[in-house]
């Protein structure tokens, strides 16, 4: 019997780990880097080890550490959670070498699933899609297997997953940038830049099948989780069951997911994920030897716990005990919370979580990793929650994530909650009608945010009013001028007793009655609406109905004036690293053209110039980190003769 269990990983999965463990009475220990000592997972375990110094994400990858730690605390089992060294073969060997029980696979079916191009010629009798999986890695094997293969197709990293290390190729003359933009990607991701090409399939959706094995022999299959969702690869919202798949398809899914698992030995929890053509055709692309991110809308409808199957099984229990009836109920669908900006390419986003509040009701669940006063850095993967819910039919599951979803509430950093609603009452995903390329045929989900909502605008004036001039509490009858700046544009907002506690405000010549009740609910010309502000320093987060608007308080201007800022530089979306430069001073440059190449939170971000110019200025070179909003390079705007 596992007693004390140390859990190498951190944030959200770390949490729930240790939930579960609290249920099955068994002590755990986190660890964590310098920059997670005060984070939520380092405190719901009994005990936690330092591993690292601050940023570093290999703190986790470090493996000395980390049998180090479970050493000292007499930690008796290892759980990898998922990310990191989840799905390291060596890892794995290693625990089991130092005499504790490992909390997963085998580190053969681990090595064996891991390398993509290993495993499709490993399986037997299981479809796969056209590609190449050849040892010759050189270019120009590549560039003959994608003449043969055709566009489009897909350069993928053959180990890893997450879309790290992928691109899409729709045209040969772009296959050389693609190789080595995914080689370089897939060294710093995995370590190991080894890539495999795929033709692309036409409208596929992403359906992957829920495996367990147990020690005795036996794999089961726990249904399928639809994760057609996807921006650049990596998912977004998941939900079982799938809208796409029947019994009839479900069982023959579920018998190609029970063979592989049956030819590996699999044992512990497992996800073979597939392609689903529009004919109903499936392709085997890869598998994944570990606990998925989108594991609790299993849990919900097939009611377990798969953590806690893990542990079971790997204590030597059998699945016919564990698992003696399996039944299907109700719908179940969660959407991963990005710490990203939707209307910016989906860019990643940083900064502290000024405040942060789970919604609940029935059929919702949380998964998460912060709270009020988390620090949200480049270091980590984005995805920072998941928000669940569970309900009788796929509709009820949609209305009650979705009204989940604008109850929550995250201020301090951009977010997708607003997109994600979107996503949810679009009527092409209400019925069921998507596949991988979804968003990218609606790019009106992410666009970016138009001018701010009135009652945004008067609720962030108020509070300004309010926090900034103790003058305008005790004497309410002097006019206070607020000056807010969304974007480019300067907002003027005149703010006046009404008498009482309402005030008349005044902007862009139209005058409205407004005051707040309570904390957060603003009644503006006799409509009350749920306004929740948050202010750090001159900056301010509003957030209604899950969208969140940022504005910042500046001297005022007059009214229409632009914000002052410069026309003609390009500033870094976030914190990161140059990895490339692709331009230089003096060279013009067409709208589009990909003028430097960033690195963050283990993927590349691609800085393009946003109009025809000309490059007067490069400000960082190859090598160097940035700030987030720092001028990379300034251009010049001007037309070719």
């Amino acid at each position: 019997m596992i007693r004390k269990l140390l859990i190498a990983n951190r944030g959200e999965v770390a949490v729930r780990i240790c939930r579960t463990c609290r249920d099955l009475g068994i002590a755990t220990v986190a660890v964590y880097s310098d920059a997670d000592s005060e984070s939520p997972h380092a405190r719901a375990a009994d005990e936690a080890v330092r591993i690292g110094p601050a940023p570093a994400a290999e703190s986790y990858l470090n493996v000395v550490a980390l049998l180090d730690a479970a050493r000292r605390t007499g930690a008796d089992a290892v759980h990898p959670g998922f990310g990191f060294l989840a799905e390291n073969a060596t890892f794995a060997q290693a625990v089991i070498d130092a005499g504790l029980t490992w909390i997963g696979p085998t580190p053969a079916a681990i090595a064996a699933m891991g390398d993509k191009r290993r495993a499709k010629r490993l399986l037997r009798d299981i479809p796969v899609v056209p590609g190449y999986s050849g040892e010759d890695q050189s270019d120009t094997a590549m560039a003959m297997a994608a003449d043969e293969i055709g566009v489009p197709l897909l350069v993928k990293a053959a180990a890893g997953g997450g879309g790290k290390g992928m691109r899409r190729v729709n045209d040969l003359a772009d296959l050389l940038p693609a190789l080595a933009g995914a080689r370089r990607e897939a060294e710093r991701a995995f370590g190991d830049g080894t890539l495999i090409l795929e033709r692309y399939v036409a409208q596929p959706r992403h359906v992957e099948i829920q495996i367990l094995g147990d020690r005795h022999g036996a794999v089961i299959a726990l249904g399928e989780r639809e994760c057609s969702i996807q921006r650049r690869h990596q998912k977004i919202i998941e939900e079982a069951p799938s809208p796409a798949v029947d019994d009839a398809l479900r069982a023959r899914m579920s018998a190609a997911a029970v063979s592989i698992g049956q030819q590996l030995g699999y044992v512990s929890a497992g996800t073979v994920e597939f392609l689903l053509d529009a004919e109903g055709q499936f392709y085997f692309i890869e598998m994944n030897t570990r606990l998925q991110v989108e594991h609790p809308v299993t849990e919900l409808v097939y009611g377990v716990d798969l953590v806690a199957l893990q542990i079971q099984i790997a204590e030597g229990a059998a699945l016919s005990d564990l698992l003696p009836r399996i039944e299907r109920r109700g719908h179940a669908i969660e959407a991963r919370v990005y710490a990203e900006d939707p209307a910016n390419d989906f860019l990643p986003s940083t900064g502290s979580v000024l405040r942060w509040t789970a919604p609940s009701g029935a059929g919702i669940r949380v998964d998460s990793g912060i709270e009020t006063g988390s620090e949200i850095t480049i270091h980590y993967d984005p995805m920072i929650a998941k928000v669940i819910a569970h309900a009788p039919t796929r509709a009820e599951a949609l209305r009650r994530l979705d009204h989940a979803l604008g109850e929550t509430v995250l201020l301090g950093l951009r977010h997708n909650f607003a997109f994600l609603r979107r996503v949810l009452r679009h009527p092409d995903f209400a019925v069921g009608a998507f596949d991988t390329n979804f968003l990218a045929r609606q790019p009106a989900l992410s666009a970016p945010e138009s001018d701010p909502p009135l009652h945004a605008v008067v609720g962030a004036a108020l509070r300004c009013a309010d926090l900034e001039s103790d003058r305008f509490r005790n004497n309410p009858y002097r006019p206070q001028r607020q000056t807010l700046r969304h974007g480019s544009r300067c907002i003027d907002v005149l703010i006046d007793s009404a008498g009482g506690e309402t005030f008349r405000v005044t902007l862009a010549g139209a005058a409205h009655r407004a005051r707040w009740s309570g904390e957060n609910r603003l009644t503006l010309d006799g409509h009350t609406r749920r306004v929740e502000i948050a202010r750090h320093g001159a900056a301010l987060w509003v957030q209604i109905d899950g969208e969140v608007i940022f504005m910042e308080w500046v001297d005022p201007l007059p009214v229409g004036q632009p914000a002052r800022d410069s026309a003609g530089s390009l500033r870094a979306p976030m914190p990161g690293q140059i990895i490339k430069v692709e331009t230089e001073i003096g060279q013009f440059v067409l709208k589009g053209a990909i003028l430097m190449v960033m690195e963050a939170m283990k993927m590349e971000h691609r800085i393009s110039a946003p109009y025809d110019g000309t490059v007067t200025a490069i400000h960082f070179n190859q090598g160097q980190s940035v700030q987030q909003g720092v001028t990379l390079i300034d251009l010049q705007a001007s037309n070719p003769i």
